[in-house]
């Protein structure tokens, strides 16, 4: 099932076939665990402001808000949002839909914390875009505000290579993925294949892997400093092998200035 005609494939990937896809990384004991180290890394008060993008199904914001939170949950994707607010919104809970590129101007200073999770980051074709998400998380972060950036590592993954994996979900349908890794562009193109009760067919998503030290920069030309990079959720130090890093940046309570040489 490829794109509409015209439109990038994140357009249109994010729906229902997507949830069944990872279903097994979905369950409520990762999504809980997760959370808790978050919360841990944070150390926000109740009530604190939080920007959850994107946020997809909610799986994140909800138990955050449940935490006790105030927390917005932005996602390009209808269908995904669709099923966020299906698991409820309230006076600490809500969802809007955005591209984030362009968030919100009025939301400039407003969050103590935004989160960008799971790997949802890199999909644009063009690399100067994943720069702009950064300056936008900068943005709207409060002064002394965190960025926690949670996704795969380019060196890990590189270096632990999986070309093809496959699995089956609770409904019985079997899903393949087939991968191929492009140096030059730092590009992952997963392609994959589904076989099941409901039919089968193919699509392909592609996501940009980045190192700590590419992330590193685009945070310090957004005006943000990396604090600490984990080995995923693990509390230490990301290795040359860590498949996935999560990584934390915080906004200068004072702006700097920019001196010329």
């Amino acid at each position: 099932m490829p794109a509409a005609a015209g439109l990038p494939w994140w357009a249109t990937y994010f729906d229902e076939r997507y949830l069944l896809e990872f279903e097994p990384l979905f369950e409520e004991t990762i999504n809980r665990a997760q959370v808790t180290r978050l919360m841990e890394l944070l150390e926000l008060p109740d009530g604190a402001r939080i920007l959850d993008c994107p946020c997809g199904q909610g799986r994140h914001a909800h138990l955050l808000a449940e935490a006790g939170y105030d927390v917005t949950g932005v996602d390009y994707s209808m269908p995904l949002l669709r099923v966020a607010k299906e698991r409820g919104t309230g006076t600490r809970l809500r969802y809007r839909k955005a591209d984030m590129r362009a968030l919100p101007e009025r939301w400039t200073g407003r969050f103590d914390a935004v989160l960008n999770l799971f790997t949802s980051f890199g999909f644009f074709d063009d690399a100067t875009d994943d720069a702009r998400v950064i300056q936008q998380f900068a943005r709207v972060l409060a002064p002394g505000g965190t960025l926690i950036w949670f996704g795969g590592s380019r060196d890990g993954v590189v270096s632990r290579w999986v070309g093809r994996d496959c699995w089956t979900t609770e409904d019985g349908s079997t899903i393949a993925h087939e991968r191929s890794f492009d140096p030059r562009t730092g590009q992952i193109t997963i392609q994959t294949t589904w076989r099941g009760p409901t039919g089968s067919g193919q699509r392909m998503h592609r996501i940009r892997l980045y190192t700590a030290t590419r992330l590193a920069e685009l945070c310090a030309d957004a005006g943000l400093d990396v604090v600490a990079v984990y080995d995923g959720l693990n509390d230490r130090p990301l290795r040359r092998t860590s498949a996935e890093m999560m990584l934390v940046a915080r906004k200068p309570l004072l702006t700097r200035k920019r001196t010329r040489n």
